[in-house]
């Protein structure tokens, strides 16, 4: 266990570092777009476009879903996986990308992947800004129930930085682990209720195995279905509690018991 102390130590003591260098990143990735950090809003809604084409107009006949239209019920949902997503994909590949930058140098090699994450996920909150404002136009206001996005949002924080710290040990183990993780999100992507409402019985208790699952939905009952999901879903809440604890101790160890020779795997 000492190997997750370390690790929670290394954050908490360069909790300043990893926020300049997300802002730096974040910099660095918009630097030769002539629209910047438009990007960040511009290609998430290109992409909802396409889904609410095919999914919305074309599968269901624009139909709403338990009483809301579809656009909004997609949009709520979706704006969670583009961070989630994107955090776990470039926080993949994060440490073999940067470590030659920082080999020489006395530095937290943990922190790598949770700034990474943390680059994405100001995009996150601007999107999430956005989406609640339409959610306003379509008569969705804000309510006692919206609080619970301070619960959520650093819930995915916290799951897409433990994904991370755990894919770049074994991005740099293992070289077709970017590749594998890309069609696992994939698989991941649609066997949650991001696009799709599951039937009840084995498929449902399935995909409810799936933390991309419990987050669509707690995004969705805090901004459109006004319940207190962490509670009448309790058992969903220590069920993806445990996974990010469990996938956080396993990334530590693995993490600390290779690091010092990940020079020889690069």
């Amino acid at each position: 266990m000492s190997a997750v102390w370390v690790v929670l130590k290394e954050h908490f003591k360069n909790f300043y570092l990893i926020q300049r260098l997300a802002q730096f990143q974040v910099k660095i990735t918009n630097t030769n777009n002539y629209l910047g950090m438009a990007w960040e809003l511009i290609n998430p809604a290109m992409q909802i476009m396409v889904y609410w084409f095919v999914f919305g107009l074309g599968i269901r006949n624009n139909g709403p879903i338990d009483g809301i239209p579809f656009i909004y019920w997609l949009l709520v949902g979706i704006s969670m996986w583009f961070f989630v997503n994107q955090g776990i994909l470039e926080g993949t590949k994060s440490i073999a990308s940067k470590y030659n930058h920082v080999a020489k140098m006395n530095f937290p090699l943990s922190i790598i992947p949770s700034y990474i994450v943390m680059s994405r996920f100001y995009g996150h909150i601007a999107l999430l800004v956005v989406v609640v404002l339409l959610c306003m136009l379509g008569g969705f206001y804000p309510s006692i129930y919206t609080i619970q996005l301070f619960l959520y949002v650093p819930f995915a924080l916290i799951f897409t930085t433990t994904v991370a710290l755990f894919t770049s040990t074994l991005g740099v183990l293992v070289k077709d682990t970017q590749p594998a993780i890309q069609a696992l999100m994939r698989m991941v992507f649609f066997a949650s209720s991001i696009l799709i409402v599951p039937p009840e019985g084995i498929v449902k208790d399935v995909m409810q195995l799936n933390p991309i699952y419990y987050l669509a939905e707690a995004y969705r009952a805090a901004v459109l279905h006004n319940e207190w999901y962490f509670i009448t879903h309790w058992e969903l809440t220590f069920y993806n509690f445990f996974i990010i604890v469990f996938l956080f101790i396993i990334g530590s160890i693995m993490h600390m018991r290779y690091r010092d020779h990940f020079a020889d795997f690069m």
